[in-house]
């Protein structure tokens, strides 16, 4: 088991990419339903608690301007500002969340969410949402790099890719020390000290 420091501060909870245009692929769609509902019981207990949640969508222009170089590659851009397949899945409960929107996979990328986070005292996130092997990856290692501890809710992340989405959070997990936990695990770790167990206590859940 690692030895992870209990972060002082506050958490707050990133809800990555759960919009309609990845859940058009068959493996995301067929896991859509746990997916959401174990985002929005995350996203409940973060606002309950007074924690920010962040709502991160991936928006393109339709002039290329903001088009990967994939995208410029195949001549095809998708997630335009203003689409449907940009938007979220209509289920999710983010309503409260603060939006941020990017234009790559990393969720810093030339946005403002480190300063948002240092505003609100931010010091550790729990990572939400699609996929595992790219826009999860790439927010968790520059969370990393920015010194934030990281806590991957491991069934409220999915990936059209199984095999790669568990390679990529083992890596996480073992180089940059970032836990992998389930819903549950997270959800009993924010109820009153005393009613915890003794594990949880230990574990270094961000609270």
């Amino acid at each position: 088991m690692q030895d992870i420091q209990k972060p002082s501060g506050h958490t707050a909870l990133l809800v990555i990419d759960m919009q309609n245009a990845f859940f058009e692929d068959p493996a995301l769609a067929a896991q859509r339903e746990n997916l959401v509902r174990h985002c929005n019981e995350l996203a409940r207990s973060a606002l309950f608690l007074g924690q920010p949640v962040y709502n991160i969508r991936t928006v393109h222009q339709r002039d290329k301007s903001t088009w990967t170089l994939n995208m410029l590659d195949d001549d095809q851009g998708f997630l335009f500002e203003g689409s449907e397949p940009a938007k979220n899945l209509q289920c999710l409960e983010i309503q409260e969340a603060t939006e941020v929107i990017k234009l790559r996979d990393s969720a810093f990328w030339q946005t403002d969410l480190r300063e948002r986070l240092a505003r609100d005292g931010v010091e550790s996130l729990v990572i939400a949402g699609v996929s595992s092997h790219t826009c999860i990856a790439s927010t968790a290692a520059d969370a990393y790099a920015a010194n934030l501890r990281v806590w991957l809710a491991s069934d409220a992340i999915a990936s059209a890719d199984s095999d790669l989405a568990a390679t990529t959070l083992e890596l996480l997990n073992k180089e940059y020390r970032q836990k992998l936990v389930s819903t549950a695990t997270l959800l009993s770790a924010r109820k009153p000290l005393d009613s915890r167990h003794d594990h949880d206590k230990d574990a270094g859940f961000p609270i």
